[in-house]
């Protein structure tokens, strides 16, 4: 099995004959900001001090700005710019990762193929979460051969109903808004020959910048004047969970300044907050954590893999199922900010786990 990275690369330029490659630089202003000076960031970076100094210069002199600032005996720190240009970057990942994530995982079974012949691979068709992720990488050291597309949870469960994937993961909210969702699914569900496997409990609330400084506390905040909002993309179970809760709270979404501006991801939204460029996102505690933001709790929800039955008996979903249940695998998700691992693994019909299909 081959193990595929795709990673974000960009540069910058004022010509397309004048370009500056990132990846540098943005690992030398990282290191400045970690050790707080030009020479430490060298030594940990392993290069000279003169090369440094000259990647630098060659960047300020493109953007006619300093992007460090020193003075004798103070060390040296980083201008807004250069904040900036690590925040881009980090805003840049998140944005892209779950597409490139995905992309790599194709690109592993067509190598797998054309090596190796016709090879099985488990399709895994899922809303993009941290305990997803962290279960990819589980299975990526033992070696299981996994087929993932990150998409949201009704493009997930519908998939497999067609049956175009193996797993769809997909959330659910405790409380009152459970019905209304379950019956959303239920369209592509079926309790006669689906089950499902029971990832983890998370909770979602508002992603606010250190401090609130916009003083957000509930969703009747969002409509106030001066709070500009990022969202996620129509069509993901986040973004379905917040419109229900709005309603509810007779909060109409056009009164929301930046309610259509969306990103694809938790992490996207939280990197959205934390470069600046809005005061408040709906999301999930882990991003905010990942990101230094704060946390507001709204909701406590429900994580599943949903299967057909049939494929319980498949040595390679055995092998999924095994490592869920691993007390490792149960510690990882408990280690998660927001997340609740103690009934992770356990294997459940549809009306077992959702009185709204009994």
């Amino acid at each position: 099995m081959y193990k595929v990275t795709i990673k974000p690369h960009w540069e910058i330029g004022q010509t397309s004959d004048a370009v500056l490659d990132t990846t540098g630089l943005l690992i030398l202003l990282t290191s400045i900001r970690e050790t707080g000076s030009i020479s430490n960031a060298a030594k940990a970076t392993k290069q000279s001090y003169r090369h440094v100094w000259g990647l630098l210069r060659a960047a300020e002199e493109l953007f006619g700005h300093p992007l460090v600032l020193t003075e004798r005996g103070r060390g040296s720190v980083l201008t807004p710019l250069a904040e900036k240009l690590i925040w881009a970057d980090r805003r840049i990942a998140a944005r892209l990762s779950p597409t490139l994530d995905s992309l790599a995982s194709e690109l592993e079974g067509e190598l797998s193929k054309a090596v190796a012949g016709s090879s099985k691979t488990i399709r895994l068709n899922a809303s993009h979460g941290f305990a997803v992720a962290a279960l990819l990488s589980q299975l990526n050291a033992i070696q299981l051969p996994i087929d993932l597309r990150y998409r949201s949870s009704t493009d997930a469960v519908s998939a497999l109903s067609r049956g175009e994937c193996d797993l769809a993961g997909f959330h659910v909210p405790f409380g009152e808004f459970e019905d209304a969702i379950i019956s959303l699914y239920a369209r592509w569900l079926n309790k006669k020959t689906h089950c499902l496997i029971h990832l983890a409990v998370r909770d979602q609330g508002l992603v606010v910048a250190p401090g609130n400084p916009k003083n957000i506390h509930t969703l009747t905040d969002l409509a106030n004047n001066g709070v500009l909002f990022v969202n996620r993309q129509t069509g993901s179970g986040t973004r379905l969970l917040l419109e229900m809760l709005l309603a509810k709270a007779g909060v109409a979404q056009q009164a929301i300044n930046g309610f259509e501006s969306t990103e694809f991801t938790h992490s996207a939204v939280a990197a959205f907050i934390a470069s600046g460029m809005a005061d408040v996102g709906f999301g999930v505690q882990t991003a905010a954590a990942r990101f230094g933001l704060e946390f507001i709790p709204l909701v406590r929800e429900r994580y599943f893999f949903a299967l057909p039955i049939a494929a319980m008996q498949d040595p390679m979903i055995q092998q999924i199922i095994t490592t869920i249940q691993t007390d490792t695998f149960r510690e990882v998700v408990n280690q998660l900010a927001g997340y609740d691992g103690s009934a992770t693994g356990d294997i459940l019909s549809l009306p077992d786990a959702f009185a709204y299909l009994r």
